[in-house]
């Protein structure tokens, strides 16, 4: 029951920021009678839609529900107070929810109204869920997601700069999926210039995410496809005064242009955490990701590796020079999985004190 909590909370990739993604499925004698999920930030939460699926059948039920219910207004009402009016008898929570607002508090609130609680099912499998939400609340910032793609020697281009395409079909369309997971996707100005990259989830009813450009000196191309619009938005970063001329043409064409006192990775994540975002993809070149790493802005890796080999020393790699001279220095993800995909393989994990 909770798995099924996990895939109806999923249908709501990529919108519900910057709340958690939560599913609820109502239980009685053996039956689903009611299910649910957080759509987003405003609208019912998860427990709300399975017990009004319920009805009456919500009696004496068991709900499973893969976060803490929530015992505080915020924009709607407490789903605590919703459970314990429809007569659950059992509550079976995924995990704690670490909202300084709830942490408890929810569980606390069912206990007292004579409700059983366990806690803990699924654990594991509801924190990865959820990690970017947790990692929000804890550090108020963002959740940075840093995916290349690159050779069996290390490349993400070739000397000449080309690079399509690394990987194969299978590899390109999950990360159509994992940027409709998430929030944001941030290139760098060169990535516009050299790859004119669209940055869109291209699957139908998928969420597109806020393309987000970082350039200093605001050197971008008069045209390309992340002026477009109409399919998803773009915001431009830009240090305070940069070429006005360029400034207004991308806004004439729809695009936002923001400018930040000093343009780093680490101040790209904190006003991007002010506008409630959860999860944010590095899809950049080296230079930028470096930054990112270093910045702090990057906490999980996702590198597609293909069986190719290109060579080249100047050919360009995923990350750049984080000035690091000796092999014990180097950054060791942690929770490492592989696994293939189609022809490539992916490689996923954790920068240490993520």
């Amino acid at each position: 029951m909770m798995q099924r909590c996990f895939s109806l909370a999923r249908q709501a990739l990529g919108k519900t920021a910057p709340n958690p993604l939560v599913g609820a499925v109502v239980v009685r004698d053996g039956q689903i009678v009611g299910e649910g999920f957080h759509p987003g930030a405003g609208q019912p939460h998860a427990e709300v839609f399975a017990l009004k699926a319920a009805g009456e059948r919500a009696k004496g039920a068991t709900i499973y529900v893969n976060l803490e219910p929530c015992n505080h207004y915020g924009r709607t009402p407490p789903c605590s107070e919703a459970v314990v009016a429809a007569g659950v008898a059992k509550v079976v929570v995924g995990m704690v929810d670490p909202n300084p607002l709830v942490a408890g508090g929810g569980i606390a609130r069912l206990q007292q109204a004579g409700i059983e609680v366990v806690v803990g099912v699924e654990e594991a499998a509801s924190l990865r869920l959820n990690e970017a939400f947790i990692h929000r609340i804890v550090h108020r910032r963002p959740f940075g997601i840093l995916k290349y793609a690159m050779t069996l020697d290390g490349k993400i281009a070739t000397s000449t700069g080309h690079s399509s395409w690394v990987t194969g079909t299978e590899a390109r369309n999950e990360v159509q999926h994992l940027r409709a997971a998430c929030d944001a996707v941030i290139v760098g100005g060169n990535t516009v210039r050299l790859d004119n990259p669209r940055l869109t989830s291209r699957h139908a009813g998928a969420n597109n995410p806020l393309r987000v450009v970082m350039s200093r000196t605001l050197n971008l191309p008069a045209e390309a496809y992340l002026w477009e619009t109409e399919a998803a938005p773009t915001l431009v970063l830009t240090q305070e005064g940069a070429n006005p001329d360029v400034k207004q043409r991308l806004v004439n064409k729809g695009v936002e242009v923001v400018e930040l006192i000093a343009l780093t990775p680490a101040e790209a994540m904190a006003y991007l955490y002010d506008r409630q975002l959860l999860s944010v993809l590095w899809e950049c070149g080296g230079t930028l990701a470096a930054s990112a790493i270093a910045d702090g802005a990057v906490q999980k890796i996702l590198a597609f590796i293909a069986p190719k080999i290109v060579g080249g020393q100047m050919a360009p790699s995923p990350v750049g020079d984080l000035g690091l001279t000796k092999m014990v220095e180097a950054l060791t993800l942690e929770r490492v999985s592989w696994r293939p995909v189609g022809a490539d393989c992916v490689v996923e994990g954790y920068l240490r004190g993520a």
